[in-house]
């Protein structure tokens, strides 16, 4: 009997209990409010986009011309930099020693040209005449030897072949003579013209080595190429720079006075925008953050639009039309590299005469 009357009760339980929670899920889930609101456009017909704020003078990657140990870095984080101011310094020991090197060579190249210049010393000459003196006294014993033996008429008292040693003396002697006659006046002729020039040659060529090795030394220590700001900083003392292109830049500099934003605009709607055209400028995340834009140019070239998730191989099947505008540096607490919504006055839509109607349904 209980049995009868608790199995039909437990199934209509179940049933009912079924009928609820198919009653419960059916209910529509209420959309939950934001966490914060959205900004809304402020004019009747407007192109949205996404910018990316960015230095006016774009972001500037610093690299090295030379690879090497970084020996002091001269920046950080932030700091205002001029055109010309040193970032970091590479390692110069190695030329410093080839500058030694080059001084060493300069020194003596001067001395050897001064020498030259200088001309002949006085005191060099008495000595040379002094051996001229020597090889005609020498040349006359010579000639005197020879002529005392050729007077002889008997041909018993001389061989012929002593007669051949005394006219080789001779003209030994006579060699001399010349040879001596001839450092004399190269003396007192001076310097040649032409040594002069080899050693200037060699004065400018030591100098011109010098100048090349200070050439490599002022290439080791990097300067900012704009007027601007350290935006990043990925190197440090005693790390190796590579003069490769590098993925991440060393250095990252960019002026921040005026700030630009670089909006992309769906290539769709591209035609709707003409230069001039008022734009305000949101942060994303507080709709009261906002800023009037100024038109800078359009970029001429329509590229795939990226992924505004930091990776730059991310791309959508999408192209977009690039827009140029800036905004004072201090008008808004943003950053380089952030965000931001971007919105474009533009003309109403006005739908195509030639359009076909709308289908609608009785």
């Amino acid at each position: 009997m209980i049995r009868t009357i608790i199995i039909p009760l437990l199934a209509v339980i179940g049933v009912i209990m079924a009928a609820a929670t198919v009653v419960k899920s059916s209910k529509p889930i209420e959309a939950t409010p934001p966490v914060i609101s959205p900004p809304s456009a402020p004019f009747e017909a407007f192109v949205a986009g996404s910018g990316l704020v960015e230095a006016s003078s774009r972001n500037v990657a610093i690299g090295t011309p030379v690879g090497g140990i970084v020996a002091e870095l001269l920046v950080g984080v932030n700091d205002s930099i001029a055109v010309g101011a040193p970032l970091f310094r590479i390692d110069t020991r190695d030329l410093e020693a080839q500058r030694g090197v080059m001084l060493a060579q300069i020194d003596v190249a001067r001395a050897q040209l001064a020498r030259l210049e200088a001309g002949t010393r006085p005191e060099s000459i008495p000595p040379a005449r002094a051996r001229v003196a020597e090889a005609e006294a020498n040349l006359a014993d010579a000639e005197s030897a020879l002529a005392f033996r050729e007077k002889i008429a008997d041909t018993r008292a001389i061989t012929q072949e002593e007669l051949t040693v005394r006219r080789f003396a001779v003209a030994a002697a006579r060699t001399r003579l010349e040879q001596s006659r001839a450092d004399v006046a190269l003396l007192e002729a001076g310097t040649w013209s032409v040594d002069l020039a080899v050693a200037r040659a060699q004065l400018a060529l030591a100098q011109s080595n010098l100048a090349t090795v200070d050439t490599e030394i002022t290439r080791r220590t990097v300067t900012s190429p704009i007027t601007g700001r350290v935006l990043q900083v990925n190197v440090r003392a005693g790390e190796f720079a590579s003069a490769a292109n590098n993925a991440t830049p060393l250095l990252l500099v960019g002026s921040v006075d005026p700030l630009h934003v670089r909006v992309d605009i769906d290539e769709h709607e591209a035609w709707r925008i003409t230069p001039g055209a008022e734009a305000i400028a949101f942060v994303k995340g507080n709709k009261d953050l906002k800023t009037p834009l100024t038109f800078i140019r359009f970029e001429p070239y329509v590229v795939p639009k990226r992924s505004l998730t930091g990776d730059s191989t991310e791309r959508v099947d999408t192209r977009v039309l690039q827009v140029i505008y800036a905004f004072p540096g201090d008008a808004l607490p943003v950053f380089v590299g952030q965000q931001m919504d971007v919105y474009i006055k533009s003309a109403p839509l006005v739908p195509s005469a030639s359009a076909p109607a709308p289908h609608t349904t009785n």
